[in-house]
């Protein structure tokens, strides 16, 4: 779907009205002033519904995205599977190759896609059905040395799994998972997780020696929380670029108007990707400080009506960000969009 950029609006209201607008300490990130409005993409099959995208190119400079479709007449926690589409360029147009994953015990969900040496690694949620602890959403994880698969899981699925301990609490959720090989060798998760103390989301870490696993949970989890302000982030995409760790997020329920003494009145604070997005830098992936605008939404990118911009992920060429894609449910059913990124080389 080839939807026009309302020029007008987007010199007018994003990043230099945005900046102008900003009162206090959340600045437009360089990674957001490089950003240029590209085109939404994915449009949804009838009977079914379209989301997200997690793309990479293969050796051969082929396009390959992965996300989730889920029919109408389902839910995404029971009937999401993950699908595989191929292109010659982010416009498009795609084909579908199919499923990569598909059950009726678990719903697959919210992929994303990196690549280690010569295997590529897929990390996913997964909710399990009929478990003995009923629907529980868990991370899993699996390999591949070719895009085209086959693809293998781990045999330690749930990598991650929504038990034990953070914070003197129990942890019951562990989703939306972003794998990072850090530069020392490990290969770090950092994921979406809430126990049962509260149920706000936070973003915690988990660390293996092995890209198939054990992965163990970091001690001091979570490593990004605005729990005690009841407010929620989500959606983490994390990358080692440039000798810094950057994470990208969904600004979910109002952290930037926290963080500049404006909170929004708890009955504003409407849920989901309403907002700019965030960006964290960190130099050790651990300690991630006061963020900056990582991403804007689809009515300042394109002058549309305002709807949830979710789950960023990144298309890399020869080693540099090419392009942002977001997930967009508006009123055309497409997976969402990819915006440009021009020139950025980190912090």
């Amino acid at each position: 779907m080839n939807r026009k950029v309302n020029k007008s609006v987007w010199l007018g209201i994003s990043i230099a009205g945005l900046m102008s607008m900003q009162a206090a300490a959340i600045e437009v990130s360089s990674f957001c002033a490089a950003q240029v409005p590209g085109e939404y993409i994915l449009p949804s099959e009838e009977g079914e519904w379209t989301w997200g995208m997690a793309p990479i190119y293969d050796e051969a400079g082929k396009l390959h995205v992965f996300n989730s479709i889920i029919p109408d007449n389902g839910t995404w926690k029971e009937n999401s599977r993950i699908v595989h589409w191929v292109a010659d360029q982010p416009e498009g147009p795609y084909t579908l190759i199919g499923d990569v994953f598909a059950s009726d015990e678990a719903g697959y969900h919210n992929p994303q896609i990196s690549k280690v040496g010569d295997t590529y690694v897929l990390v996913y949620l997964f909710n399990k059905l009929n478990d003995e602890n009923g629907s529980m959403q868990e991370v899993g994880i699996a390999t591949a040395k070719s895009l085209n698969g086959p693809w293998t899981e781990s045999p330690l699925n749930p990598i991650i799994p929504a038990s034990g301990k953070m914070g003197g609490a129990e942890i019951n959720h562990a989703s939306n998972p972003t794998f990072v090989a850090a530069p020392d060798g490990k290969f770090r998760i950092y994921y979406k997780s809430m126990t049962d103390k509260h149920q706000f989301r936070e973003i915690s870490l988990a660390v293996s020696d092995a890209i198939e696993g054990p992965y163990v949970n970091y001690a001091g989890n979570p490593v990004i929380s605005y729990a005690e302000q009841q407010l929620d982030i989500e959606d983490p995409y994390a990358f080692f670029y440039n000798d810094m760790y950057y994470m990208i997020v969904e600004d979910r329920r109002g952290v930037k108007d926290m963080l500049e003494d404006n909170p929004l009145p708890v009955n504003h604070r409407k849920s989901g990707g309403l907002r700019p997005g965030l960006i964290y830098t960190s130099e050790d992936g651990i300690d991630w400080g006061i963020p900056e605008v990582g991403y804007l939404t689809n009515e300042q990118y394109f002058g549309a009506k305002l709807a949830r911009s979710e789950r960023p992920s990144i298309l890399w060429k020869d080693g540099k960000p090419e392009c942002l894609f977001l997930a967009c449910h508006d009123d055309d059913p497409t997976a969402g969009y990819f915006v440009r990124i021009n020139g950025w080389e980190g912090k």
